[in-house]
């Protein structure tokens, strides 16, 4: 079994995959975005840039189903995963899928000194990322548990999947 965290950028899908990992036993951690920049040797706005969304969105669904299609590990997935319909299903059949929801209010503070959001690179970044949200918020709803990550530290996150999953933290 797999646990892929989905959510918009700055929901906390790195963070909390990463502290997931220490929770429970004979899990491995993932970032997809961390590993499409090794594997591009290029980061996420140089891919887009010179390559265009589709072509990373390519490379996201490789990278993906190569997690997928391996067993014990936490993936932390691109905010835009979800656009896929292919990657939609592969999550599911394959993984715990947990949905990270941030309103947007607490992502535009999260990221707001981020420069390397490649879709948020407009002058009104607030508003880039209500319309994002809002093409968006159907689709991670489909995941198989929501978690509400607004105004919470990360220990109560945890804490949060460990009991929804039903998953046996360590000791």
């Amino acid at each position: 079994m797999n646990i892929a965290l989905i959510g918009m950028m700055g929901s906390g899908k790195t963070t909390v995959g990463c502290l997931l990992k220490e929770k429970i036993s004979g899990f491995s951690f993932v970032d997809t975005d961390e590993e499409i920049v090794k594997t591009e040797s290029m980061s996420i706005n140089e891919i887009f840039s010179q390559k265009g969304e589709n072509y990373f969105r390519k490379i996201e669904t490789e990278i993906l189903n190569k997690y997928l299609n391996l067993d014990n590990f936490i993936i932390s997935t691109g905010g835009g995963v979800i656009k896929s319909e292919e990657n939609i299903k592969n999550l599911k059949e394959k993984s715990l899928v947990i949905y990270l929801k941030a309103d947007a209010c607490t992502i535009y503070e999260r990221i707001k000194n981020n420069k390397e959001r490649p879709l948020l690179n407009s002058n009104d970044m607030k508003a880039e990322i209500d319309n994002i949200l809002s093409q968006r918020t159907s689709k991670y709803e489909q995941a198989h548990i929501v978690v509400d990550t607004c105004g919470k530290n990360f220990n109560i996150i945890i804490e949060e999947i460990i009991k929804k999953a039903g998953i046996d933290g360590k000791n």
